[in-house]
């Protein structure tokens, strides 16, 4: 189930360290999501272990279960992480980064001229849930990142429906082994976005879990 409005214009940009704020010429006024406090995606590299990890009374993965802050792992590998979201769910979810998807220029389009020579990157991944909490109606969002790790200079807010669907939990997303699919939109106006950081949280907001090619 998704929760989100039709994001066109109304979608906050920062490019290059510039402030920059797309606002809605039209008639129609849309609806921005706003990105969820989630918590960090954890490795395969079974060697990463969290001091930190726990979550919740019954939320959370053994300790050596989750990545730890700066753990890197590969797209296509499963990362388990500590996952809060809003005031009152809190779990452990296990993500999957798939695919880094390189869109056209013109499928920037619907964020109006402010978004011009900008390429859009789909992040695409797998979200399970494995601490069993319930976590119904939940998001989580991954940033895109430069190789090697580098910001892009821009944050979008919002996603391309048909092409980037950020989609939020299923109402029954309260077991373990449920699952949903969803997408990150990420873009840059320099080089080319290589890699998927979870960078939400005090343990992770300046040592994110990575996943690179």
């Amino acid at each position: 189930m998704t929760h989100k409005g039709r994001i066109v214009f109304a979608v906050a940009l920062t490019t290059l360290g510039l402030g920059l704020t797309a606002c809605n010429d039209g008639e129609d006024s849309a609806t921005t999501q706003e990105s969820p406090s989630a918590s960090a995606p954890a490795s395969s590299d079974t060697s990463s272990k969290s001091p930190s990890a726990a979550t919740g009374d019954d939320a959370a993965a053994p300790a050596g279960d989750v990545a730890a802050p700066g753990t890197k792992v590969k797209i296509g590998d499963r990362a388990v992480l500590p996952f809060t979201y809003g005031t009152d769910k809190k779990g452990t979810v296990a993500v999957t980064v798939t695919a880094i998807e390189k869109g056209a220029e013109a499928d920037m389009a619907a964020f109006g001229d402010k978004a011009k020579g900008m390429t859009p990157y789909y992040i695409r991944m797998k979200v399970e849930n494995v601490g069993g909490t319930d976590l119904s109606y939940a998001s989580l969002r991954l940033r895109g990142k430069l190789e090697g790790g580098g910001p892009t200079g821009v944050v979008l807010i919002g996603d391309l429906p048909g092409k980037c669907d950020s989609e939020s939990a299923p109402r029954d997303f309260t077991t373990k082994g449920a699952s949903y699919e969803t997408c990150s939109l990420s873009a840059t106006k320099t080089d080319p976005i290589a890699t998927a950081s979870f960078e939400e949280g005090d343990a992770y907001r300046d040592s994110p879990v990575l996943w690179t090619s």
